[in-house]
């Protein structure tokens, strides 16, 4: 099932993001005991991070300690590096909840191989979830959009996109020169929810290009996240759904 949401302004997007994690968690708590997800870096997500952690509506509903953390993606830095999407995640919302540290799995990318860091990373996703044969299953993973159609570190042209027995690689990116520590498609696909998390004007046309595709447009890599038995979840700002059609979009509000 697909979802697109389209809200006035990036803090209507944050708001309703937020509502949907809360939501989620709340389901995979009653149903499981714990909530797992996967956060996204990027500028967009840092306003929901913040929202999470500072609106009591959201901060005091969310069973804090019963939260597994993963991270999507994340740069080959240390933790404590301006890039680091661990980093920001940690600002902007982590050191203000009552989290239990045990739950907060950052990826190791002080590692000096990345290729080594996704080894680990995938074996402690495996360890904390219980499964080490599977593709295991995350209760929700939010994404952002990058303006070339990346999401995660999944970029258009590089290797981990044709990944399908790792459930996170280290991935070079060319275009960056820099490498990456990603989660892949069988991971993300295999999620129970996913919510890509997208605002501004110089994404609409990779929004478009995803989700109102002409025949002959080149299949970006966010085209390619579609649950197996999960849902889909689009929350897009005006500007960023500047050039989809109506047909199957949901205004904020209805």
């Amino acid at each position: 099932m697909k979802d697109i949401l389209v809200l006035a302004d990036g803090e209507a997007v944050s708001r309703a993001a937020a509502d949907l994690v809360q939501r989620a968690c709340r389901a995979a708590v009653e149903a499981r005991g714990v909530f797992s997800v996967a956060l996204a870096g990027g500028s967009t997500p840092r306003g929901l991070y913040s929202l999470l952690a500072t609106d009591p509506a959201f901060r005091d509903s969310i069973p804090w300690d019963r939260v597994e953390f993963f991270w999507g993606d994340e740069r080959h830095v240390p933790p404590d590096h301006r890039d680091s999407n661990y980093r920001m995640a940690h600002e902007a919302m982590l050191s203000r909840v009552p989290v239990r540290p045990e739950r907060v799995h950052r990826v190791p990318s002080e590692q000096p191989d990345p290729a080594v860091a996704a080894s680990l990373y995938e074996a402690e996703l495996r360890r904390t979830l219980g499964d080490d044969r599977g593709v295991p299953r995350l209760d929700l993973i939010l994404l952002g959009l990058g303006p070339d159609g990346h999401t995660a570190s999944l970029f258009p042209g590089t290797q981990a996109l044709s990944e399908r027995r790792r459930v996170y690689a280290a991935n070079r990116v060319d275009s960056l020169a820099t490498d990456r520590i990603t989660a892949t498609f069988p991971l993300l696909n295999a999620a129970r929810q996913v919510v890509f998390v997208v605002a501004g004007a110089e994404k609409a046309p990779a929004v478009r290009s995803i989700l109102a595709p002409d025949p002959d447009t080149p299949v970006l890599p966010a085209r390619l996240v579609r649950p197996e038995g999960g849902t889909l979840h689009w929350v897009l700002d005006r500007a960023a759904a500047g050039q989809l059609t109506g047909d199957g979009v949901r205004a904020g509000g209805e």
